[in-house]
């Protein structure tokens, strides 16, 4: 992947995390460009695979596609950033990312959006 593809991404998600909102400048470590279909399930380096992602939803994201919503127990796809709006999925109370879809649900929890003092990193905004 090239560096013009990179800053694409980096200005189409105007520096924030695709997943739980994080602005870059809030987080100490640097923000990926991840594959949202990981090349190993067949994702392309196409713009419409690739997302930006803070250090803590990339490394809790890693090559899955899909987890267990903790309401039902059911298996659910994982929030797409190029197929799904963020609102529809997902509520925000100060810090804390909310999901309100068996999508969200399921992606705020394999994610651990609101663990690891990322609450306190995302309350100011």
């Amino acid at each position: 992947m090239d560096a013009r593809l990179r800053q694409l991404v980096r200005q189409r998600a105007a520096g924030r995390c695709e997943y739980c909102g994080l602005r870059s400048e809030q987080e100490p470590l640097p923000f990926h460009v991840e594959h949202i279909t990981a090349r190993q399930h067949g994702g392309s380096d196409m713009t419409e695979n690739l997302a930006l992602a803070c250090h803590h939803c990339n490394l809790h994201k890693g090559p899955n596609l899909s987890g267990l919503d903790p309401q039902t127990g059911g298996m659910s796809r994982l929030f797409h950033p190029r197929l799904d709006v963020w609102n529809q999925h997902f509520t925000r109370q100060g810090g804390e990312v909310i999901g309100v879809s068996t999508i969200g649900r399921t992606t705020v929890h394999l994610f651990r959006m609101n663990e690891d003092g990322r609450l306190q990193l995302r309350e100011g905004e």
